[in-house]
């Protein structure tokens, strides 16, 4: 059952795992349709070196994000995620994302729950999105799943995860799904490999390797991020998808 944890927010459990999420009660939205946007966000002890340039990603996507014409009509939640998963927010409107709140997000150490998070975080999106078509909202999704490893912590499995991504694509309450797994300081073969073949068998819709993590490239990751939100919010009521090029 939803428990409401403030005036403006709701929790609700997974199935019957022991994940939950958050998001905006639904007498607080303002709009008639909503693009759901997720974003989880590996901040294990690998990531150390760079997580000042994860934080400043997560902030140039969420500043864009803002002003996209359909600015009203998007909803983010983030996940960061090292062994354990933590929710910085659930799903919010964009109004009540100001960009000093992901200071020190970042915030790195422990192993990869990769499958735990990639998978809870699709889950979210479905559940969320029932919760808005079943009061007569138009609802569609795009999540991204950055990563620099490999999991080695997950309770769930890359089954698990594909099985999720495949039931929201089938359910009635979202009307497309656009999902993107980021591999971010990938130049090692074997590490692409396995991200290159995650993304195939639990069916995302595009893989993104990124061979570095230097600033510049993250800042054309938060580009990208940014265009494809865009590109969906606007494919609402279409009911068709499309990923767009890096």
């Amino acid at each position: 059952m939803p428990v409401l944890t403030s005036k403006t927010m709701v929790t609700q459990r997974l199935g019957a795992s022991n994940f939950s999420f958050s998001g905006t009660r639904v007498g607080d939205l303002g709009a008639t349709e909503y693009t759901l946007v997720g974003v989880a966000a590996d901040v294990s002890s690998s990531v150390t070196s760079f997580a000042k340039e994860i934080e400043g990603c997560i902030k140039e996507v969420v500043k864009a994000c803002r002003r996209s014409p359909r600015a009203d009509n998007l909803m983010l939640r983030l996940v960061t995620f090292s062994n354990e998963l933590h929710e910085v927010h659930g799903f919010r409107p964009l109004t009540q994302c100001p960009e000093g709140s992901y200071d020190k997000v970042a915030r790195c150490g422990g192993m990869t729950a990769l499958y735990d998070a990639s998978t809870t975080l699709v889950e979210s999106v479905g559940a969320y999105g029932k919760t808005l078509s079943d009061a007569d909202f138009d609802v569609n999704a795009i999540v991204f799943v950055i990563t620099d490893g490999a999991d080695n912590a997950s309770s769930y499995d890359a089954k698990a995860l594909g099985k999720a991504l495949a039931g929201v694509r089938r359910s009635e309450h979202v009307e497309s799904l656009v999902s993107v797994l980021v591999g971010v300081n990938v130049a090692d073969a074997q590490l692409d490999r396995y991200l290159q073949d995650l993304a195939r068998d639990a069916g995302f819709t595009q893989y993104l390797p990124i061979g570095d993590a230097k600033a510049s490239s993250l800042a054309r990751l938060a580009q990208f991020v940014s265009r494809s939100i865009s590109a969906q919010s606007m494919a609402l009521g279409s009911g068709a998808s499309q990923a767009i090029g890096f």
